[in-house]
C-alpha cells in the first residue's frame, strides 16, 4: 500500500511526537520505491538495446495429393485428424511458409547472438531484428538440444552492444530478476519477478539446469534473457508450465554459467564437446544409505561403469561419488553437469565413498558418447524366491531378448512377484534382472537363494539390470 497523505495530527504532545515519528518514517518508506522504481527503469535502458527479436521460417508443407478438399479445423473430428492423418481420398488446404517469433541477445559486440535451439530448430531462413528495427539474416553456428541453446552470427553495420554474463550460481533465491522479449510478437516487453527456485531439473535432460521465476514468460520469450538487479544476464528463458498455454508464474530459464560454457563450444567450431566418465550413476536414498551402512543419504551412486570408459579400472560399482574436482555433488543430477563442463582430456579428481572409507581417485576426463547395451537373444524355467517375495528364472537367450538385456548381464529375471512383498515394495518389476545382492552374484537362482542366507544386512542392497539400466535398490529381507 503506497501512503501519499500527510500523517493526521492528534493532540497531545506524548502523542504528537509519537505520531511525528511515525509520519517520518512513513514519507521516508514512500521514496524508496520510487528510487527502485528509477533504479529499474534504467537498467531497463541500458539493456534494451541488446535484446533482438528472431524470426524463424520453415518453407511450406508439401503440396498434397489431388482429391477433394478437407479442412479438419472445420470437421468435427479435426483435432483427431491432424493427429492421425487426413481421410482417404481428402486433401487438406495447402499451407504456406510457416514463421516462428523468439527472443535472443547480443553476446557479444562482432554480431553473436544467443538464442533457444527449439527457436531456431528445422528453420530454413533465421532473422535478427534489433532493438531498432534494423533487421539482418543470421547463419546459424551451431546449437545444442541437450541444453536448448543456439548461437547465431549477424553481419551488421556496426558493432553491436553487448550483454554482460552474471554469474548464476551466486544468485540467491528471492533476489528480483527482469525479463525482456518478444512475447506473442509484442517488441520488447520488460516483466519482473524474483527467483522462485535454483537447480531445478525438468526433464530438458542431465547437462541442463534451470532457475525457476515468477517472472511472467510466455510464448515469443523463448530465448530471451533473464536480468539480475546489476543488468547482468543470469539465465535464457526457455521454458513455462502453463495448462492454459499463458504465464502462471512457473518460468524456467538456462543458468548463464552452462551458456557461457555452451556458447565458448559452439562460436569454436559449431559444436558441443561434452566431458564424459563413463558411469551410470542414481541418489542415494535413506533406504540405500541404510543398506551401505552410511550416515548421510548425498552423492552420486555409481551403479555401472562402462566398458573402455574413463571411469573403467578407477570407479567400481558401489561407489558413492562425493566431490569432483572440489565442487560437492550432493545429488546424482549435480556430476553430468560438473562433468559435462569439464574440458576433454582434462585431469580430475574425485572423492568417493568406498566400503565405508573415502577416497581421492584421479581420472582423465573422455569426450562425451552415447552408450548403448546391445540387446541379445535370448526364456523360462522358473525357481521361486520366497524371501524376497518374487519368482525368478535364468537368463536365457528369448528371454534377453524380451527384455533388452545383452549377453554380458549375469543374473536371474524376476518372472512375477507378489504385491506386498519386500520386492515389490522396493520397486522391483518383472523383467528386472537381478545382478548382485549384498555384494554377491546372484548369476543362477541357486546363487540368489545362497546371497539371500548369508546377507546380514537388513536392507539388503541389490543390484538390478532394467532394460540395461544398472540400479541399486534397498529391500528389506528380515
Amino acid at each position: 500500500m503506497s501512503i501519499r497523505k500527510s500523517p493526521r495530527l492528534i493532540t497531545g504532545t506524548s502523542n504528537w511526537v509519537g505520531i511525528s515519528a511515525l509520519g517520518a518514517a512513513m514519507l521516508a518508506t514512500t521514496a524508496l520505491p520510487a528510487l527502485a522504481d528509477e533504479a529499474l527503469a534504467d537498467l531497463v535502458e541500458n539493456v534494451s538495446p541488446s535484446v533482438v527479436t528472431i524470426v524463424a521460417e520453415q518453407k511450406a508443407a508439401p503440396a498434397p495429393a489431388r482429391g477433394q478438399n478437407f479442412n479438419p479445423d472445420e470437421h468435427p473430428f479435426g483435432e483427431f485428424f491432424k493427429r492421425f492423418g487426413t481421410p482417404e481420398g481428402f486433401d487438406t488446404p495447402q499451407r504456406g511458409p510457416s514463421q516462428g517469433l523468439g527472443s535472443g541477445f547480443v553476446l557479444d559486440e562482432a554480431g553473436y547472438i544467443v538464442t533457444n535451439h527449439h527457436v531456431v530448430d528445422n528453420a530454413t531462413t533465421v532473422t535478427v531484428r534489433l532493438n531498432d528495427d534494423r533487421s539482418y539474416e543470421a547463419e546459424v553456428i551451431g546449437t545444442d538440444p541437450l541444453t536448448d541453446i543456439a548461437i547465431l552470427k549477424i553481419d551488421a553495420d556496426e558493432s553491436l552492444q553487448a550483454v554482460q554474463l552474471g554469474d548464476s550460481e551466486v544468485i540467491r533465491v528471492g533476489e528480483d530478476v527482469v525479463a525482456i522479449g518478444n512475447p506473442f510478437g509484442l517488441h520488447s516487453t520488460v516483466t519482473t519477478g524474483i527467483v522462485s527456485a535454483k537447480g531445478r531439473n525438468i526433464s530438458q535432460g542431465p547437462y541442463a539446469e534451470f532457475i525457476q521465476t515468477d517472472a511472467a514468460i510466455n510464448k515469443g520469450n523463448s530465448g530471451g534473457p533473464l536480468f539480475n538487479m546489476q543488468g547482468e544476464v543470469i539465465g535464457v528463458n526457455s521454458a513455462i508450465y502453463s495448462p492454459s498455454g499463458g504465464s502462471v508464474g512457473l518460468g524456467f530459464a538456462v543458468t548463464s554459467n552452462i551458456v557461457e560454457h555452451i556458447a565458448a563450444d559452439l562460436r569454436d567450431d559449431g559444436q558441443v564437446s561434452r566431458g564424459w566418465l563413463g558411469v551410470s550413476i542414481q541418489n542415494v536414498s535413506p533406504e540405500i544409505a541404510a543398506a551401505m551402512g552410511i550416515d548421510a543419504s548425498t552423492g552420486a551412486l555409481v551403479s555401472d561403469v562402462v566398458s573402455g570408459s574413463p571411469a573403467e579400472g578407477v570407479l567400481q560399482q558401489g561407489d558413492v561419488i562425493l566431490t569432483f574436482n572440489d565442487e560437492a555433488v550432493e545429488t546424482s543430477s549435480d556430476l553430468p553437469i560438473l562433468v559435462g563442463t569439464t574440458k576433454v582430456g582434462s585431469d580430475s579428481v574425485l572423492t568417493v565413498l568406498r566400503d565405508g572409507s573415502k577416497q581421492q581417485l584421479e581420472l582423465t576426463i573422455g569426450q562425451h558418447q552415447s552408450a548403448s547395451v546391445e540387446a541379445d537373444k535370448s526364456v523360462d524355467e522358473t525357481v521361486s524366491g520366497t524371501a524376497l517375495g518374487v519368482t525368478v528364472a535364468p537368463l536365457t537367450e528369448t528371454n534377453r531378448s524380451d527384455v533388452g538385456i545383452g549377453e554380458n548381464v549375469n543374473g536371474v529375471i524376476v518372472t512375477d512377484l507378489k504385491p506386498d512383498s519386500p520386492a515389490a515394495k522396493a520397486g522391483l518389476q518383472r523383467g528386472d534382472v537381478i545382478v548382485k545382492l549384498g555384494g554377491q552374484e546372484t548369476a543362477t537362482p541357486d546363487a540368489l537363494k545362497a546371497a539371500l542366507d548369508s546377507e546380514k544386512t537388513d536392507p539388503a542392497l541389490v543390484l538390478i539390470n532394467r532394460g540395461g539400466n544398472q540400479i541399486f535398490v534397498a529391500v528389506e529381507i528380515a
